[in-house]
């Protein structure tokens, strides 16, 4: 039976619009003006003889027809989605491509990248950094790591492991003084942070007792695997996320010199891209990823323990 469908271009305008409920925002998606949107949806309206939008001084605003049709049609383009993924995947040779943030990325996935590979060498992983969840809607992308301060809204978001900060340093800043036998000696040093997460000092500082320290200088780095680099380097001392140095600790690059560690409301959270839901290659990749922050998890436990 021969298919009577409407202009696939005039289909694309009126899901973007009724997505974002702006003939704007749907331009910005496609690449077009606001005006060709417009004129893409008055045309389906045309075709179907049924209102789809109610133009408001507001905007625009989906009328009972659009809301059923934009459904059935958000469920055929991820429909289209999920199998053109498919088939580049079998292109590429089962290709993974992950949204993470840049220090997460570069101090706790990448040093535990070659399990992996080592455990499933023919997935291919492809990584880009953004301090930004993705936007599985709007970007090619299978994986999202994202910290947050409280669980996201919505479905398939899993806790990797809680955010928990503690002051480090390096070994040699520790000999050469002044000294930091108790938290009040921060004052003598050189605070390191990053900009990203203006209130780790503050969290922290509260939890030892101090509302205010006036310290001998501070240094604000916009992505916080710089600060972590000053640290080792000398510079001062940083409030670290306990996950993203743990190995430092372990080499003796980077101390704590305090016993009190704060857990913050935050955490780092695992998202998965609906339609690449059902690929094995990323059921294999989140299944390692959950085990490796468990473990994680399970160690720092353990150290607390022994502590």
């Amino acid at each position: 039976m021969r298919r009577k469908l409407p202009p696939l271009n005039a289909l694309r305008a009126f899901e973007a619009s009724g997505r974002y409920s702006s003939f704007t925002g749907a331009a910005k998606e496609l690449l077009v003006t606001q005006g060709a949107v417009s004129r893409h949806v008055s045309l389906l309206e045309d075709w179907l003889g049924v209102k789809l939008f109610l133009r408001t001084p507001r905007g625009i605003e989906l009328t009972r027809k659009g809301e059923t049709y934009i459904r059935a049609l958000s469920s055929a383009f991820d429909q289209i989605d999920y199998a053109t993924r498919e088939l580049r995947d079998e292109a590429d040779g089962s290709v993974l491509r992950l949204k993470l943030p840049p220090t997460f990325a570069m101090r706790w996935l990448v040093p535990r990248l070659a399990r992996f590979h080592a455990r499933h060498p023919k997935i291919a992983i492809q990584i880009v950094t953004s301090h930004e969840p993705a936007n599985f809607r709007l970007e090619d992308i299978d994986v999202s790591v994202h910290s947050h301060p409280y669980p996201p809204e919505g479905q398939g978001h899993r806790r990797l492991f809680r955010e928990v900060l503690t002051p480090v340093c390096s070994p040699a800043l520790l000999q050469r003084g002044p000294a930091l036998a108790e938290p009040g000696d921060l004052a003598r040093h050189t605070l390191l942070s990053s900009r990203n997460r203006p209130m780790d000092w503050s969290r922290w500082l509260v939890e030892a007792g101090l509302t205010e320290l006036d310290g001998a200088g501070h240094v604000d780095f916009d992505n916080a695997a710089l600060a972590y680099q000053a640290a080792i380097d000398n510079l001062g001392v940083m409030i670290a996320v306990r996950a993203l140095i743990e190995d430092d600790l372990t080499s003796g690059k980077l101390v704590a010199p305090f016993d009190l560690q704060v857990t913050t409301p935050g955490a780092y959270y695992l998202a998965c891209a609906l339609v690449s839901s059902r690929s094995p290659q990323l059921m294999a990749f989140e299944a390692w990823l959950m085990e490796e922050a468990d473990a994680y998890e399970r160690s720092l436990a353990a150290a607390n323990r022994n502590s």
